[in-house]
Order: C-alpha cells, then structure tokens, then sequence
C-alpha cells in the first residue's frame, strides 16, 4: 500500500488543526494562480491560438507550388522588401500565417519576402520541421530569418524602450513589440510591411509612404509601405517613445498612426487623402472587410460578389485577433476560403490535405 509522503501529512494534520487559516491560504493561493494563468493569457501574441501541424517529412515542391514562378531571363531587380514579422516565440506557423506570406511572394516575385520570427535561434542552421517551413522554402523569394529585437532598435529612439527591465510585464507587451518592429523596420530598410493576417491580392509596390484607413476615424499599421528613413516614420518613433502609453490597447499602434498623421496633415478628423508625400488609403485598398463586419469572410459569396466586393482592393486583412476561434470549412464557398484558393493554392492544398 502507497504511503502518504511526510511533508503532505504533516500539510494534512495543520489543515486539519487549523481550518479557518487553512482555507484562507488556500484560496490565497488559488486566487494568486489564476490570476497568474490569467495575466499570461492575456499576454500571449493571439496568432498563436490557431491550429498549427508539425510535418517531419520535406513537402515536394512540384506538388505543392503547381505553377513556377515568373522568373523567366534570369533574376529582375529587386523591387524593395516585403517584410513580416512574428515576435512571440512562436515556431509552428498557422495556414493563415502561411498564406500571407505564400500570397504576397506571389504577388511580388521580384521583391524579397523577409520573414522574421523572434522564435528562431540567432545561428541555428536550420528551420524547425513544419510543414509551412518547407512550403514557404519552394518560393525562391522568401528567406526567413531570427528576428535580432536588440540589433533592430540600435541606433533608434526606441533602444532605451526595449531596454527597459520591467517591459514584458505590460499586458499588451507582444502587440506594441510588433508596433515598433514595424515602424523601425520602415525606417531603417523601407519597403512594404504586412501583418501575418493578410492575404495579398495584387503587387503593392506602386502604394509607395502609404498606410491604410480602417474606419472613419482610423488609420491602421497593418499594413505600411514606405521609403527608408521617411520623416514620417521618424516622427512616428519619436511619438512611440515621447506618448508612450503601453497599459492601452491600439495606442501605441493605429492610435499613434492617427495621431502623426493628423499632425502631419494638420486634419481633425481622417479621410482619404495624400499630402506631404503621404498617402491615406481608402479602406476599401487594403481592409476592404471592416473589423466591425469580420464575419463576412466565414459567409458563401458567388464569384460575381467576390470579383465586385474586391475590385478596389489589392489585399485583405483578416483581422485574426476576432476570427482566429472561429472555424473555417474547407473546401466552402466562405469568402475566406476562396481567397485561400485563389490567392496561396499551395496553402490551399495543404488545408484540404488536412
């Protein structure tokens, strides 16, 4: 017969001896995990609650990339950078995330497509085995690489911030983390940035010191194309740094975008325009699904409703901080299910694989 351990009996006989105290430290205890538990869910980056597949085998890249890509006479001049970002530990990407970046090297087969993820280990000559790893290595344009945060923020405004011992405790820290990748990177290198939620339709780079309306009192930064060393950009690092208010959600990001901007352009409210060589685009450019209507992307549309309802549009985001929970049936006529098929077939396939 097993024996009580002696620490557990000796635990047993004060509880007994002394129930009041005892159940109070107990619920104590209880309390203070929980609300432990609670404090890291809330911290956790939301694009890493979606279904993820680890794939030990190499993916055939004749099967899963049907069409070769346009790179016909050689390699063309590069056109400038597509960078994304993934800044929690997060190794196992989603089909989402998959597809935004198969849908954008598609769109872009002259640009290169910079995946930086803060999961990889500085040196490691090798990516993690997952199938979306392999997929993405068939697009000769992608190159996927350990995001450095140190290294990205020296020699900016933003150094001392990150530095600072006591920032991961913020509970919005992973979204203001990938706020500042975004705006530095557009500093430093320029190019195009897009967030891991995006399927792109069309080639961006004729959006040049552009960035997005979401709504009518909005500007988002999911999605950002600018020239290195923009004054723009600028100022947006010396606003992250001087307005600094990391306990807000979206102040640090689309608030802090809306607050340059209106600066910038000496506007009260946001409307779509371009002055001082920065453009506000139109929500239906780059968020042609409202966050307020994010079901739509779940519901069957015809192919009319979807070539009328993306006409303007040269990407969508899929705003997966709401739609990550939600299930999407493959193969369905759901909006967001034809955009799969149309726009990264290769993610598509693996999907219907699935």
């Amino acid at each position: 017969m097993l024996r009580m351990p002696s620490c557990l009996l000796k635990l047993t006989r004060v509880v007994l001896s002394h129930k009041p105290c005892a159940l109070f430290i107990l619920i104590f205890v209880f309390v203070s995990f929980a609300y432990i538990k609670l404090y890291w869910g809330i911290e956790e980056d939301p694009k890493s609650h979606g279904p993820t597949y680890s794939l030990s085998a190499e993916i055939g890249c004749a099967h899963y990339v049907p069409s070769p890509l346009d790179t016909a006479g050689g390699p063309s001049p590069s056109t400038g950078n597509v960078f994304f970002v993934e800044t929690s530990e997060q190794t196992s990407p989603s089909y989402l995330f998959s597809c935004s970046v198969e849908s954008a090297a598609r769109s872009h087969p002259t640009s290169r497509v910079v995946v930086l993820m803060k999961g990889l280990a500085k040196g490691n000559a090798s990516l993690p085995k997952h199938w979306a790893f392999s997929l993405l290595s068939c697009f000769p344009n992608v190159e996927i690489q350990p995001l450095d945060l140190t290294e990205l923020f020296s020699g900016t405004p933003l150094k001392r911030w990150y530095l600072w011992p006591l920032r991961h405790w913020e509970p919005h820290f992973f979204p203001v983390l990938s706020d500042a990748c975004r705006i530095v990177l557009m500093w430093k290198f320029g190019g195009i940035y897009l967030d891991t939620d995006f399927i792109v339709l069309k080639n961006l780079q004729n959006l040049t010191n552009a960035l997005g309306i979401q709504d009518d009192n909005e500007l988002n930064g999911a999605f950002l194309s600018f020239k290195a060393k923009h004054k723009f950009m600028e100022l947006c690092m010396q606003d992250f740094v001087q307005n600094y208010n990391g306990w807000v959600w979206g102040h640090q990001g689309p608030g802090l975008l809306t607050r340059v901007f209106k600066k910038w352009c000496s506007l009260e409210t946001i409307k779509s325009m371009s002055c001082r060589g920065v453009s506000a685009l139109a929500r239906e450019v780059v968020y042609p699904i409202p966050w307020q209507n994010w079901k739509k992307l779940f519901e069957a549309v015809t192919a009319l409703e979807l070539q009328e309802l993306l006409k303007s549009a040269y990407a969508v985001h899929i705003w997966n901080k709401l739609s990550h929970e939600t299930k999407l049936e493959i193969p369905s006529q759901a909006l967001l299910a034809q955009l799969y098929s149309q726009f990264c077939p290769a993610t598509y396939a693996k999907m219907k694989q699935d």
